[in-house]
């Protein structure tokens, strides 16, 4: 079924697109770039699934109902809660605290959006997106308390 889109909702949609296709780049680039095997695989999974929000936005802003379902589905990375020390790779922590601002900023944005959309259809897709970029903050913030970046006072 055809979607047909308010100016606003195209818009915000052409905004979450640039969003999407941004945090594509930084979830691949930073991949590249720790050292850590398991947050390597974490960051390539994240980057997997934003690659998929911006597919999505693409199929609404042509009109299309979009896919929702995650293409060849997501694996799940467990990350152990051992403290370990960054052995001085501040590095490694830069990039994670850039991401988890990227992800609070993003998934703000959704907010907005969700109360600006007109169609149903369009506000299930980015409130289904919205959620996964609050699960892609709680990955990150994960990783980074229980390796000593992120210190959590109680």
């Amino acid at each position: 079924m055809q979607i047909k889109l308010s100016q606003k909702e195209r818009l915000l949609l052409e905004d979450g697109k640039k969003q999407e296709e941004l945090c594509v780049k930084k979830y691949q680039e930073y991949a590249s770039k720790v050292q850590d095997v398991k947050l390597k695989n974490l960051l390539t999974e994240i980057a997997q699934e934003e690659q998929h929000h911006y597919d999505m936005i693409n199929q609404m802003l042509q009109g299309m109902e979009p896919n929702m379902t995650h293409g060849g589905g997501t694996t799940s990375i467990k990350i152990d809660n051992t403290f370990e020390t960054t052995n001085g790779n501040i590095n490694d922590q830069l990039l994670l605290e850039d991401l988890l601002s990227t992800e609070k900023y993003v998934s703000s944005f959704y907010d907005t959006l969700v109360f600006e959309s007109a169609d149903t259809r369009v506000r299930q897709a980015i409130q289904h997106i919205q959620k996964d970029e609050q699960e892609h903050g709680e990955k990150l913030f994960n990783y980074m308390n229980s390796h000593g970046m992120y210190d959590v006072k109680y």
